[in-house]
């Protein structure tokens, strides 16, 4: 009896020490990277001067809920929405975030008539949706995907972050030829396909056949204007590790410091790999 508790007890250590060192490289406690500041860069805190940035784990912590809650409504990864939000708001410190409430940078076209402000992007003065509140941005960018052009990403399954990655490239909505892998990479960086949920064959079928009758209602209730557009995703600048780089040399190529580098990319050691995607900027 005292050998099975001691074998027991043995292999009880062994799993615990796994897990954690799992989790250790993976993602560190959202707690542990509070009050972190950073001088702001051009699509930071602009108008916000001596704010604090939010980090990025600070960032998914804040909107998780939001997105889980819009897929199961509609079955958009909750992993792609944090990791687009993420990528295109600069983790939630660029100027249209911050000032717009704007996490996804959709400009005013197709049948908005709320609050607007002009913003250069592909023109000097691109007009950007304004709205109360984060929440609202979150739930905009599902309408704003409820529509034709993205009609074939509902038959994906809630849990395919891959899929839709790809399938959002392929359907138009960057132009960056490497988004699907900023996306991907970002997703498993954060372990946010953690917040995905699985669905049976029968699920998917049924959610996909909502969400057409959705999108067809849509089509005929929306006016014939220009159709909303998105901004390009630049507020986070992603680096990719080359074959002689080290955290040192590249902290010094962006005017940061290695501890930053180290703490925006949930990095617990000072080791880079070739071909390692590291956000450089927020």
């Amino acid at each position: 009896m005292t050998k099975r508790l001691m074998l027991a007890s043995l292999i009880l250590a062994i799993f615990f020490v796994s897990c954690g060192t799992k989790r250790s490289t993976v993602l560190q406690k959202p707690g542990s990277n509070k009050g972190t500041t950073h001088r702001p860069n051009g699509s930071g805190n602009a108008g916000n001067k001596g704010a604090v940035s939010m980090t990025g784990l600070a960032y998914i912590d804040r909107y998780k809920g939001i997105a889980i809650e819009e897929m199961n409504k509609y079955g958009i990864p909750a992993s792609i929405k944090l990791a687009q939000a993420l990528l295109e708001s600069g983790n939630g410190n660029s100027y249209l975030a911050v000032n717009a409430n704007n996490h996804f940078g959709i400009k005013c076209g197709g049948s908005w008539t709320g609050r607007s402000v002009t913003r250069p992007d592909d023109a000097v003065n691109d007009c950007f949706r304004v709205y109360n509140n984060p929440e609202q941005s979150f739930k905009d960018h599902s309408q704003f995907l409820l529509r034709k052009r993205y009609e074939s990403l509902f038959t994906l399954k809630k849990d395919d972050y891959k899929g839709w990655a790809r399938g959002l490239k392929a359907a138009g909505y960057a132009t960056n030829p490497r988004y699907p892998e900023l996306l991907i990479d970002l997703i498993e960086r954060y372990n946010l396909q953690r917040y995905d949920v699985a669905e049976r064959p029968i699920e998917v079928i049924a959610r996909a056949e909502r969400v057409e009758e959705i999108i067809e209602e849509k089509k005929v209730e929306e006016p014939q204007v220009q159709a909303e557009e998105i901004k390009k995703p630049v507020a986070m600048q992603i680096y990719e590790v080359k074959a002689s780089d080290t955290l040192t040399n590249i902290a010094s190529r962006y005017q940061t410091t290695v501890a930053a580098l180290k703490e925006m990319n949930g990095l617990s050691g000072d080791s880079v790999y070739v071909g390692q995607l590291l956000v450089v900027s927020k």
